[in-house]
């Protein structure tokens, strides 16, 4: 017989048919010679009851069917007595896939997530997981749906580079060298011409570069692929391999761009909410309890747009009314989480979009608001800033923080060198990416999008180890 995924066999009425699905033992119990199995294949959160009658089966076979053991069950489609389902199979016939035996790491309740991430090989069959994990792929589909159909091109960067996109230098070297032999020169320095590439390689950070070549050649470009972070954090925000988001658009200025990033989240919230409906309702139960509240007030809201420099006041102004924060906010300090979230979850209780960040804290390739007098900048909507400002728009979300960073990029050749100069960057590996400010150069502005703080968001978990399969950290490269 044809095997019928749980998620259709729960939507079917045709009573009395036959019908044949496989899954895995959710929970089995038994009472008067009856045994009641919740079977679940992923296809749902929701499991189909399987009822049947012990005199009707070998004992051998009842007894095997434990938590996790693996069955293919055949029997008839019935109306279900019980509440809170439409339907269930009356057994005729059970076969073990799979047996499980009593040292299933997934058999005691209320597992805490650290204890999951030891098992990380078995917690996707878990109702939590997997659930995260069927929204995960429907805000991938999301992704691809919205730039396919807003007109941009799936770009493919490369993983492995000679540059460092971000300056920071947190970087995975690649290589094929004997470690326990290195070639160095008389400073003591590497040499890499009998290494694969001839010369040092690195696992990407960002594909933002290469992005901006792809822009000023087919005009709207996105990346979706994997990046890597050597950076030793150990926080629920931070994980060394993830995934990112990174339209690169030619024409666009920095108004543009925030109406860009405003519409592409709000489409991926709202395909969630359309198309992941039993899932969220699931983590809104048991995971957090506001969770389809703020996903639907993202959707129905405007974001506010404002300055790094009006924020900052903001900020001060609490502080001058007894809020305390752990990190300092003063103009020119990188916000912290503490600091983004109080504007979003406390002051406009709603996502922001910032703008115009100092310069000595974003990246050389930034467009910088034209320069006052007096030494500082005018950045968005005429705002002036007691220094030197770049068109950033980071977008800032509740219990997140920046989900989004972006900016213009500044396509001019002379200011964009005078900026490398005035940061003292090595820039031998991207000489290719200067000819894009020489050879017909265009604005252009773009942002990145860490995939996994997007599903943090849509989930409602609190750490960022729980939405990816299997997490990368420091002195962690299970599974």
């Amino acid at each position: 017989m044809k095997r019928t995924k749980v998620i259709d066999a729960l939507k079917c009425t045709n009573f009395g048919s036959d019908i044949c699905v496989k899954g895995w033992v959710r929970s089995k119990r038994g009472s008067k010679g009856i045994f009641f199995i919740a079977l679940n294949d992923g296809s749902t959160i929701k499991n189909v009851q399987i009822v049947g009658d012990e005199a009707n089966f070998p004992e051998e076979t009842v007894k095997r069917i434990t938590t996790g053991a693996c069955l293919c069950v055949e029997g008839k489609l019935v109306e279900s007595p019980a509440a809170g389902q439409a339907s269930e199979i009356q057994a005729t016939a059970i076969e073990i896939l799979g047996d499980c035996d009593n040292t299933y790491p997934l058999q005691k309740k209320g597992a805490s997530w650290e204890y999951l991430r030891t098992v990380a090989h078995l917690r996707p069959r878990t109702n939590t997981f997997g659930a995260i994990l069927r929204i995960r792929h429907n805000m991938a589909m999301a992704i691809h749906t919205y730039f396919h159909e807003h007109g941009y091109f799936y770009f493919h960067t490369p993983l492995i580079t000679a540059s460092d996109c971000e300056g920071a230098g947190n970087m995975f070297q690649v290589t094929t060298k004997n470690l326990y032999d290195l070639k160095k020169d008389e400073q003591g320095k590497i040499i890499y011409d009998d290494d694969f590439f001839g010369e040092q390689t690195s696992l990407t950070v960002s594909g933002q570069l290469e992005g901006e070549l792809g822009a000023t050649a087919l005009g709207a470009i996105y990346t979706f692929g994997p990046t890597f972070r050597a950076e030793n954090s150990n926080t629920p925000r931070h994980l060394a391999e993830f995934w990112m988001i990174e339209p690169e658009v030619a024409f666009l200025d920095q108004e543009e761009l925030m109406d860009l990033e405003e519409d592409f989240i709000k489409y991926c919230v709202r395909w969630a909410l359309e198309n992941c409906k039993d899932d969220l309702e699931f983590l809104n139960k048991m995971i957090d309890k506001t969770l389809l509240e703020r996903l639907e007030g993202t959707v129905k809201s405007d974001f506010v747009r404002l300055t790094y420099t009006e924020g900052i006041n903001i900020l001060q102004e609490a502080i001058k009314n007894g809020k305390k924060f752990e990190f300092p906010c003063n103009w020119g300090d990188d916000l912290a989480s503490e600091h983004e979230r109080y504007l979003v979850e406390e002051h406009f209780k709603k996502p922001v979009i910032m703008t115009d960040y100092p310069t000595a804290i974003k990246s050389f390739y930034m467009k910088q608001n034209p320069a006052t007098p007096e030494g500082g900048s005018v950045g968005y909507k005429g705002c002036v800033a007691p220094g030197p400002t770049m068109q950033g728009t980071d977008v800032l979300f509740p219990s997140i923080g920046e989900i989004i960073g972006g900016s213009v990029r500044e396509e001019s050749y002379d200011k964009l060198m005078a900026e490398i100069e005035r940061r003292q960057m090595d820039m031998t590996h991207l000489w290719w990416y200067l000819d894009t400010r020489k050879y017909g150069s265009c604005p252009h502005a773009g942002f990145g999008l860490g995939f996994e703080r997007l599903i943090l968001f849509v989930t409602g978990m609190q750490n960022i180890r729980d939405v990816i399969p299997f997490p990368r950290t420091p002195k962690n490269a299970e599974f």
